[in-house]
């Protein structure tokens, strides 16, 4: 199936705001996510290299700003 990868990399970056959590390094999130999309968002430089046994990925200072407004774009219910 034809989808629109831009699409399904900006959702998949929103709903990793739902399970981003703080440690040493900064903001991080679970990376149980399709593959393709993860290494797409690591070439756009909005998280760190999903490669690896580590079972959480870092956001980038831009990656997790943009997280955000995209969850807020999406999904708040605010006006």
């Amino acid at each position: 199936m034809e989808y629109n990868q831009s699409k399904v990399d900006e959702m998949t970056l929103a709903l990793m705001f739902l399970t981003t959590f703080s440690i040493g390094d900064g903001p991080r999130s679970w990376k149980g996510y399709d593959w393709d999309v993860m290494n797409r968002l690591h070439e756009s430089g909005l998280i760190t290299d999903p490669v690896g046994k580590a079972k959480s990925v870092a956001l980038t200072e831009q990656g997790a700003k943009r997280s955000q407004e995209l969850f807020q774009k999406y999904f708040s219910n605010a006006p």
